[in-house]
């Protein structure tokens, strides 16, 4: 039993090797760039706008909502990146009710790219905001004593969200392949519905926790902010 797309390879030459995450990770985003292309290339600003431009419309509001929710007041700079994240890893998992298809979230080095990714704009966006020493002033606080803490917080989240999508992803695989082997067709199709709303739902924890703590690295900046804005208020 193969508990993760990286034991299929195709091809290998080497340490160099092309293996089933790789082929439908790159298949993934080509559907993805193709769909946003196709869905994007005739956009109106009058009533009449087409179906696909309403549910894009739907989509981008409600993440913009999500995340001036979560604590960023400009959506629009962090929602290419958060909404990117969560748009693949939602896509991915929904495919999975496709035949003979498995997730490439289904496999650690995905969702580590992934957790990678979040750990890299975590302080991209936190110095775009408050500055390199502003920033690293936040790994200080609240006293220069909790600096080790506060960088092996940094590294073990990370290890988290890698982790917490693998494991969701490739147990609701494994369980429903194990029915499969054991139960009539009807517990199977139940389990594989399960797991779509599994990996739904671990594609909005995913982006949540990734907006919070982009939202934790800008929080200095976004609170000088109110305070110079509110005087002018006044």
């Amino acid at each position: 039993m193969k508990l993760s797309p990286d034991q299929t390879i195709f091809w290998q030459h080497g340490f160099i090797h092309i293996d089933l995450t790789l082929v439908t990770t790159w298949a993934l985003m080509a559907l993805l760039s193709v769909a946003s292309w196709l869905i994007t290339r005739r956009l109106r600003a009058d009533i009449r706008i087409s179906r696909w431009q309403c549910l894009l419309e739907m989509l981008v509001t409600a993440m913009n909502d999500q995340i001036r929710e979560v604590g960023l007041n400009r959506p629009a700079k962090y929602i290419g990146f958060i909404g990117t994240l969560f748009v693949f890893i939602a896509v991915s998992n929904l495919c999975g009710i496709l035949p003979g298809y498995t997730p490439p979230t289904g496999s650690l080095s995905t969702t580590t790219a992934l957790a990678l990714c979040v750990f890299i704009a975590v302080p991209f966006f936190g110095i775009s905001e408050n500055g390199i020493g502003g920033y690293l002033k936040s790994y200080l606080q609240p006293n220069f004593i909790m600096l080790p803490i506060n960088v092996i917080s940094e590294i073990s989240r990370t290890l988290a969200l890698a982790v917490r999508l693998f494991g969701n992803i490739m147990s609701g695989g494994l369980i429903v392949t194990i029915l499969l082997g054991l139960t009539p067709f009807f517990f199977p199709v139940v389990m594989n519905a399960l797991g779509l709303l599994t990996g739904m739902i671990q594609a909005y924890i995913f982006g949540v926790l990734a907006t919070v703590y982009i939202t934790a690295a800008t929080s200095e900046n976004d609170g000088s902010a109110k305070t110079k804005e509110s005087p002018q208020k006044k």
